[in-house]
């Protein structure tokens, strides 16, 4: 499989495997969602499960043969419904339309009927493809964690080189993020899991993959600012991926990309069973669909 670095290159793999995904969509009664869904209905990389559909979201798909209905009274029975066919092995992909987060998340959460495993962990994935930027960049977590401890850690890394491994990169380069290259226990505390971390992956208990920090963002993907620094990193200013020390890092990462750098951007939940499109209020339908092609590879 070739490396997969933009979302065209995305789009084309998707299209031409010819295989759809089953995309479980609570609530699609909104333009956005509805506008997400229609255009991968139309790529012919998913089939679509509606559930709670409204008269006029029944309008819009109406035309389309890959689309079947799943009625509910409220959107919380639609999250319930939604969330139980991926239990049940129906649906590939969960998506979030016009409800509240904690409405999906508590059904995806509940510990009788939900679908996040006992030991994995829920955490934001984030794939953007930013201009002057030659592949995709990974990062995590810009949404869910606000302070992740070392296990937690562990599972980001995990993730994030299981969605590295589905685009076609044979040994992703993560970086593990901090404001100086410096270990320091006083200040920095997670820097020192950070090197626990990176003798973990080289035991190989993480495949083939290579993860270097503490490194600055620069230095995690630029080979300029690495050698002007001086600094010798297996990675090279190459990396595939960032890890971020907290949601307020990757919260501001992913803002600042897409405002002044007009970053495209898709993101989704990993550790439930399957994939989770959440997207936020602000989303565009572009990066709804974007979300959901992600998902779907």
């Amino acid at each position: 499989m070739e490396t997969i670095r933009n979302f065209d290159e995305l789009l084309a793999h998707l299209t031409a495997r010819t295989e759809r995904r089953r995309v479980a969509v609570a609530c699609p009664n909104d333009e956005s969602t509805q506008g997400a869904v229609t255009k991968a209905l139309e790529q012919g990389f998913i089939e679509a499960v509606l559930i709670g559909c409204d008269e006029g979201a029944k309008q819009v798909f109406a035309k389309y043969d890959k689309v079947t209905y799943v009625e509910a009274d409220d959107a919380i029975e639609a999250a319930r419904k939604a969330v139980a066919l991926v239990r049940d092995g129906k649906a590939d992909v969960l998506q979030k339309g016009l409800l509240n987060t904690d409405d999906l998340l508590h059904a995806v959460l509940n510990k009788e009927t939900g679908i996040l495993p006992r030991g994995r962990v829920l955490t934001h994935l984030t794939c953007a493809q930013i201009p002057g930027h030659d592949r995709f960049l990974f990062f995590t977590d810009a949404a869910v964690i606000p302070h992740p401890t070392a296990e937690q850690r562990e599972e980001q890394l995990r993730y994030v080189l299981e969605t590295c491994r589905s685009m076609g990169i044979k040994e992703p380069r993560v970086g593990l993020v901090n404001c100086t290259e410096k270990v320091n226990e006083k200040f920095f505390p997670f820097t020192v899991e950070y090197v626990a971390l990176k003798a973990k992956v080289a035991a190989g208990d993480f495949g083939t993959c290579i993860v270097d920090g503490p490194l600055d963002l620069k230095t995690c993907l630029s080979p300029e600012a690495l050698h002007k620094k001086h600094i010798d990193s297996p990675l090279e200013g190459m990396a595939d991926a960032v890890i971020f020390p907290d949601i307020q890092a990757g919260n501001v990462f992913y803002k600042t990309i897409t405002l002044f750098c007009g970053a495209a951007c898709a993101g989704i939940l990993r550790g439930p069973l399957c994939p989770v499109v959440l997207p936020s209020r602000g989303d565009s339908v572009v990066s709804k669909f974007y979300s959901l092609a992600l998902a779907s590879i």
